[in-house]
Protein backbone atom coordinates (compact mmCIF):
# COMPACT_ATOMS: atom_id res chain seq x y z
CA UNK A 1 0.00 0.00 0.00
CA UNK A 2 1.26 3.45 -0.87
CA UNK A 3 2.34 5.22 2.32
CA UNK A 4 0.49 8.43 1.39
CA UNK A 5 -2.72 6.52 0.63
CA UNK A 6 -5.62 7.59 2.87
CA UNK A 7 -7.00 4.44 4.48
CA UNK A 8 -9.59 6.06 6.75
CA UNK A 9 -11.11 9.17 5.18
CA UNK A 10 -13.03 10.17 8.30
CA UNK A 11 -9.93 10.26 10.52
CA UNK A 12 -7.43 10.87 7.68
CA UNK A 13 -5.29 7.86 8.62
CA UNK A 14 -2.63 7.08 6.01
CA UNK A 15 -0.90 3.86 5.04
CA UNK A 16 2.28 5.23 6.62
CA UNK A 17 0.51 5.75 9.95
CA UNK A 18 -0.76 2.15 9.85
CA UNK A 19 2.72 0.88 8.99
CA UNK A 20 4.33 2.93 11.79
CA UNK A 21 1.74 1.71 14.31
CA UNK A 22 2.25 -1.90 13.18
CA UNK A 23 6.02 -1.61 13.54
CA UNK A 24 5.61 -0.12 17.02
CA UNK A 25 3.67 -3.19 18.18
CA UNK A 26 0.04 -2.64 17.17
CA UNK A 27 -0.46 -6.01 15.48
CA UNK A 28 -4.24 -6.50 15.70
CA UNK A 29 -7.04 -4.44 14.18
CA UNK A 30 -8.14 -3.32 17.66
CA UNK A 31 -4.61 -2.18 18.54
CA UNK A 32 -4.33 -0.34 15.21
CA UNK A 33 -7.63 1.35 15.98
CA UNK A 34 -6.47 2.51 19.40
CA UNK A 35 -3.10 3.70 18.08
CA UNK A 36 -4.26 5.50 14.89
CA UNK A 37 -8.04 6.11 15.29
CA UNK A 38 -8.67 4.15 12.08
CA UNK A 39 -12.38 3.08 11.90
CA UNK A 40 -13.33 5.62 14.62
CA UNK A 41 -14.69 8.34 12.34
CA UNK A 42 -18.23 9.30 11.41
CA UNK A 43 -18.80 6.13 9.34
CA UNK A 44 -17.57 3.94 12.25
CA UNK A 45 -15.46 1.83 9.90
CA UNK A 46 -18.09 1.07 7.29
CA UNK A 47 -15.76 2.42 4.60
CA UNK A 48 -12.29 1.42 5.84
CA UNK A 49 -12.76 -1.64 8.08
CA UNK A 50 -12.38 -4.18 5.26
CA UNK A 51 -9.35 -2.34 3.89
CA UNK A 52 -7.66 -2.36 7.31
CA UNK A 53 -8.39 -6.06 7.81
CA UNK A 54 -7.10 -6.90 4.32
CA UNK A 55 -3.93 -4.86 4.90
CA UNK A 56 -3.38 -6.54 8.25
CA UNK A 57 -3.92 -10.04 6.86
CA UNK A 58 -1.33 -9.36 4.14
CA UNK A 59 1.17 -8.14 6.76
CA UNK A 60 0.66 -11.23 8.92
CA UNK A 61 -1.77 -13.96 7.77
CA UNK A 62 -2.06 -15.28 11.35
CA UNK A 63 -2.98 -11.85 12.80
CA UNK A 64 -6.37 -11.36 14.45
CA UNK A 65 -7.11 -15.09 14.57
CA UNK A 66 -9.26 -15.67 17.64
CA UNK A 67 -9.34 -11.96 18.51
CA UNK A 68 -12.67 -10.21 18.95
CA UNK A 69 -13.46 -8.36 15.69
CA UNK A 70 -14.06 -4.63 15.68
CA UNK A 71 -17.70 -3.86 16.44
CA UNK A 72 -20.06 -1.87 14.28
CA UNK A 73 -21.80 1.13 15.79
CA UNK A 74 -25.20 2.45 14.89
CA UNK A 75 -25.19 5.66 12.85
CA UNK A 76 -25.82 8.77 14.89
CA UNK A 77 -28.36 11.44 14.03
CA UNK A 78 -29.82 14.25 16.09
CA UNK A 79 -33.21 13.58 17.68
CA UNK A 80 -35.29 16.33 19.25
CA UNK A 81 -37.10 15.92 22.56
CA UNK A 82 -40.36 16.41 20.65
CA UNK A 83 -39.57 13.40 18.46
CA UNK A 84 -38.82 11.34 21.56
CA UNK A 85 -42.10 12.41 23.13
CA UNK A 86 -44.03 11.54 19.96
CA UNK A 87 -44.94 15.14 19.14
CA UNK A 88 -44.74 16.53 15.66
Amino acid sequence: MNEGFIVCRCEEVTGKQLEDAYLSGAITSRQLKMKTRVTMGACQGRVCRQLVNLWLSKKDPSADKGVEPLSYRAPIRLVTFGELAGEE
